[in-house]
Formats: C-alpha cells, structure tokens, sequence
C-alpha cells in the first residue's frame, strides 16, 4: 500500500547485522525488477494498481533502488525526483525472510542520501510512513505534518451520481493539458508533467475533470487495482465538486470496492468519505524532510498515491 510499510524492526543493530549490511549492494533497477517490486508490493497487501509499474517508470526510471545480498535482489523502493525541485521516498520493501537484521535501516539511509543528492540544495523530501514508524523516520530528520487515512467503500452495481450545479464533469483528456498542471501545482509540491500524461491516459482507469464557467475546478482519477479500485488524486475548488466528482469516479468501481487516501487536514475531505459511508481501513502519517510545502490543503479530497506522492 504505501512507502515505509515494511521499515526496519528497530534503530538499533548488532555486530553481527551491521557487517551484514556491509555487504549490501545499493545501485538502480531495471525495468523488470520494477515489475518485481510490485509483485512484492502485491504479496503485501498493498494493492497496487494493475499499471503502476508501468507508470511510475515512466515518471522517473532512476528512482527505483535496489539492494543486493550477494547478487540477490532482498529489498529496494522509490526515491523519485520531481525535476530536482522535489522528492518523494515510497514503495519501500524488504523480503520477509531479510527483516530484522538491521538491512532495511541500511537501505533506507542509502535512499535518503541518494535522493537528497538527487535534488536541488534546499529542496523538500516528503514520503507516508505507517505511524509506529514515525519515531524512526523523525530520526532521520522528518517531521509530521499531517495523516492521510485510507477509507474503503463497496461500490453497488447502480450507483447514484451526484451533479454539481452549473458545473460540468468531462473526460480530463478533453480539456488544455496546462490549466490541468496548473491545477495540480497547487497540490503537489512540484510540476509534473510528466507524470500526469501518463497518469491520466493510463488503460484501465478513467480521468474526469470538473469545469465551472468555463474554469477547471477540480479533478481526479480511479484506476483498477488487484482489488477494486483507487481513486486518486481527487482536487477540488470545494466539497460540492468533489461530490461530484467521487462518485462519477467511483461509479468506475460498480459492484466491488473502491479506495480513497485522504489528508486529515482537509476536514471537508474526511466529510466526504463518512458522507458515503466508507471505513477507514489503514493510515500513514506524511512527513517532511526540509520546508513543508505550501499548497492548496482544502482542494486536497484524495492523494494520489502513497508510493510516488
């Protein structure tokens, strides 16, 4: 499901884990290992989209780590820079039978320093640590900044569809590629152009827009999981296109389930998902390390995804 869900068991190491880790190798993926990984990620229960491999490749191939014990693949993630301006560390994994010996610190660290070498000086790094991890990762300099909680829903065979008065909800590749990355900027840290193509015109998934007066005033994307669906992102000017929004969106998901991470700090966001009845079924708490960005958090209903940001 997300970055840092398998962390390392504890900050402290014996002689015998630390000369382990000494042996590790840390160098970049190939695109077949990205595969890999999210085969792992699956075997977890993090329940990865049926394209992300795919995706996030495309965003950043140099993003994704591994780490070798003696020529074996045991563990790696994802240090994807947003064109030097900002950083996401995500999909942080180490092979079951590897936990507890003091590699995963390792590997975490070497990821770190890699993406801080990665960006610009000053530059931000954010990431979604499961909450027992939070003392961990504030000793690696993060600090918390909010939770983003996952909610679930089942979605019925016929759904009702909500409207927003005077707005109009069309397919997201039908309205100008730049108000759409304007929109997200005041969401993400940095632009991501990149990204969001591949994002939006991903198969299996549906990209709608919200226009108001011939003005983008919201977003969002639902894209076919193992299991159900996720929503994500899902911006909005306000709740009443966001209501709209979700559940065309989640209309997608008709007949099986349907998830959606939303910030904490968006009362309006959590309205939304008790609103439709949704559990709340898993959390992160999102951690900076540098500045907190400065962005939009009441147009934030749905993150869109806690591996890359």
């Amino acid at each position: 499901m997300k970055s840092g869900r398998q962390g390392p068991a504890a900050q402290y190491e014996t002689e015998e884990s630390i000369a382990m880790s000494d042996e590790l190798e840390i160098r970049n993926m190939t695109r077949t290992e990205v595969d890999e990984l999210v085969s792992w990620a699956a075997l977890e229960g993090w329940n990865p989209g049926l394209h992300d491999a795919e995706m996030f490749w495309v965003t950043d191939p140099e993003a994704f780590i591994a780490a070798d014990l003696e020529g074996e693949m045991i563990g790696g993630g994802a240090i994807t820079s947003y064109n030097g301006e900002f950083g996401f560390m995500g999909f942080f994994i180490v092979r079951p039978e590897y936990r507890g010996r003091g590699l995963g610190n390792t590997i975490w660290h070497a990821r770190r320093e890699r993406l801080l070498s990665r960006l610009r000086p000053g530059a931000s790094i954010g990431m979604d640590g499961v909450f027992e991890m939070q003392p961990y990762y504030a000793g690696g300099g993060f600090v918390f900044s909010h939770r983003d909680l996952r909610f679930q829903a089942d979605i019925p065979q016929n759904p009702e569809i909500s409207r927003a008065e005077g707005a109009e909800i069309l397919p997201l590749a039908d309205l100008p590629f730049d108000q759409v990355l304007a929109y997200d900027r005041t969401c993400f840290p940095a632009p991501r152009p990149t990204f969001l193509k591949a994002w939006i015109a991903q198969p299996d998934a549906l990209a709608l827009g919200c226009r108001h007066n011939g003005k983008l005033s919201g977003f969002g994307v639902v894209r076919r999981c193992g299991e159900g669906c996720k929503i994500g992102p899902l911006f909005a000017d306000d709740a009443d296109v966001a209501e709209a929004l979700y559940s065309h969106l989640a209309a997608f998901a008709a007949g099986g389930p349907v998830f959606l991470d939303t910030p904490e700090n968006n009362p309006a966001a959590i309205e939304l998902a008790h609103r439709h009845g949704m559990t709340e079924v898993f959390g992160c708490a999102r951690m900076y390390l540098g500045p907190a960005p400065d962005l939009a958090h009441e147009r934030i209903f749905g993150v869109t995804t806690f591996e890359l940001g």
